[in-house]
């Protein structure tokens, strides 16, 4: 793995965005950034891992923790009802958990950043340790801005005919409408965080906007920026399943006949596309997946993610790939070292509006 390649800054930040106060949305134009190159590229990491130390409890600032539930059949999005579930076979959560975490930095009545995590809370534990350590470092090339982290559970199960895949393996903008539309909106409402921040308010910049996930929950990031980047523009994707997942009924089929595989094969949609204003981090292991098999179909997790990578580096996208030795799928070792410094590199040129 050679390819690291020079860039620009993306010429679209200067469009104008939106800037999301208690749920509204007003105009901000003029916003840029110049993040530079630094990180960018493959890398290969193992197969001896450490925890990072800015991933542990340093006994800095805590910020505030809280939990609600948002139920399924409230929502206009992802009612558990959808035509292509079985839930006979796959059972559908009545309700699903919503984890926020405020870092301490985070000043009441300014628009904060935010980083979405599918699969709550997931790797929110880590997230937290990151903001408490990175957010009042000294070092301009070794810090994060004091972005709001909001775990979100998935709606049940996992693969075809399931609410877990309809949500994150659907070749559609409808799982980021359902962030930014429900989840966004019910943060922001929720008793318990107005009481403790009554200003709290969430950029509408889409640079300021992340989404992170493992497995499905890494494709589900790439395609809420790939459908929708007004929203969301950084985008973590950890084993991600860039493979045939989508379900059969799917209406999507009819456009994405190979769900997730269209992104780097089929239709080649990375390749064959203008490039978005997106800043895209992807992972894979060694043994991802049952990758050490024969290729099957379109279900070979090593090679799709090693084809993204090939097709973001062929549109000279702001990515960083990184492929791990001696780990499996969704590995914690994987996170526990290298987690801070996909933070790092995904907020860098980031700054308040």
């Amino acid at each position: 793995m050679k390819r690291n390649h020079s860039r620009q800054a993306f010429p679209c930040c200067a469009l104008f965005v939106g800037l999301l106060v208690f749920g509204r949305a007003a105009p901000l134009a003029g916003y840029t950034e110049n993040p530079g190159n630094e990180g960018d590229g493959d890398h290969i990491i193992g197969p001896d891992y450490a925890l990072d130390p800015d991933l542990t409890d340093k006994g800095n600032p805590k910020g505030r923790n809280f939990e609600f539930t948002m139920k399924l059949a409230d929502s206009k999005i992802f009612r558990g009802d959808d035509r292509t579930l079985e839930p006979k076979k796959k059972a559908v959560r009545n309700e699903r958990r919503i984890f926020v975490y405020v870092p301490a930095a985070y000043e009441d009545g300014t628009q904060a950043p935010l980083l979405v995590i599918h699969d709550g809370p997931g790797q929110l534990g880590l997230v937290r340790n990151a903001l408490d350590n990175l957010t009042i470092s000294k070092d301009p090339k070794r810090s994060l801005p004091a972005f709001i982290a909001i775990a979100v559970e998935n709606g049940g199960n996992d693969g075809k005919n399931s609410e877990r895949g309809l949500e994150y393996d659907t070749m559609s903008d409808r799982f980021a409408r359902f962030i930014n539309d429900e989840v966004l909106p019910a943060v922001l409402k929720d008793p318990e965080i107005r009481k403790a921040y009554p200003r709290i308010a969430f950029t509408g910049n889409p640079w300021g906007k992340a989404a992170m996930g493992c497995s499905s929950g890494g494709a589900a990031a790439l395609t809420m920026g790939w459908f929708r980047p007004d929203l969301f523009r950084r985008l973590i994707t950890y084993s991600g399943t860039f493979v045939d997942q989508q379900d059969d009924d799917a209406p999507e089929e009819a456009e994405y006949p190979l769900g997730a595989w269209d992104y780097h094969s089929g239709l080649k949609l990375i390749e064959n596309s203008k490039p978005k204003p997106l800043r895209i981090f992807t992972h894979v292991s060694a043994n991802d997946n049952g990758a050490s098999a024969p290729e099957d179909g379109h279900h070979n997790w090593v090679m799709a993610n090693q084809r993204t990578a090939a097709a973001l580096a062929s549109k000279d996208y702001h990515y960083r790939f990184v492929f791990s030795r001696a780990t499996g799928h969704c590995d914690r070792r994987v996170f526990e070292q290298s987690l801070a410094d996909t933070l790092v590199w995904m907020w860098r040129g980031y700054h308040a509006d």
